[in-house]
């Protein structure tokens, strides 16, 4: 399965803030962007820049490749509604957010990966696609040979004090979860200007 690589706090530095599905660091300590002059650069940004920012905020906090994200803001743009309600609905619909959003693993790619390693089950049924798109009643789960690896006994421990959205009930005795509503645009769990994303991508649709 394709999918990024390279040091995730020099993308939280270019993009200005901490992506929380990308490291589970809680702030930058060089809060400007890498490089040699990145601590001096000036001017204002382009509208381009601004538009192009927020694409890549949300694209590597949910680590899709382009090509993953380009085909979300189509759909998006497709459904009834406003695109940018939509495009956080649907990322945060993909089983590997809320696998992550329920407490299972410290970020999207340890998400990810306990998806594709067959850990999770959806309403009984075991999915290995990271994309799969979660519905409010579906129940997420860890099958239960899994429950007592160390892995999932630290994740377990680590998310009786982490926040979860309110559309997600969890239980963590029975490593259980349950999508009891569909998610909104406040639910994002960091500031992004969706509009500049679908304005990003207007020409190329």
């Amino acid at each position: 399965m394709a999918r990024e690589h390279g040091p995730r706090l020099k993308k939280c530095r270019a993009v200005g803030i901490i992506l929380p599905g990308l490291t589970t660091t809680a702030t930058l300590d060089r809060p400007y962007p890498p490089g040699e002059h990145g601590a001096h650069r000036r001017g204002k940004a382009s509208d381009y820049k601004v538009r192009l920012v927020e694409k890549q905020k949300m694209r590597w906090h949910y680590g899709l490749l382009e090509a993953q994200f380009r085909r979300t803001v189509r759909k998006a743009s497709t459904m009834r509604g406003p695109s940018g309600h939509n495009l956080v609905q649907l990322l945060e619909r993909r089983l590997d957010n809320v696998v992550w959003r329920l407490g299972l693993a410290p970020t999207i790619p340890g998400a990810r990966q306990l998806v594709t390693h067959r850990h999770v089950v959806v309403n009984g049924h075991r999915v290995d696609r990271p994309s799969f798109l979660v519905s409010p009643g579906d129940v997420v789960a860890v099958i239960e040979q899994s429950r007592t690896r160390p892995f999932i006994q630290e994740a377990l421990a680590r998310s009786t004090t982490r926040m979860r959205p309110d559309y997600l009930d969890f239980d963590p005795a029975k490593a259980t979860g349950k999508m009891v509503a569909l998610p909104g645009a406040d639910h994002l769990p960091f500031p992004c200007n969706t509009q500049a994303i679908i304005e990003f991508y207007s020409q190329m649709l």
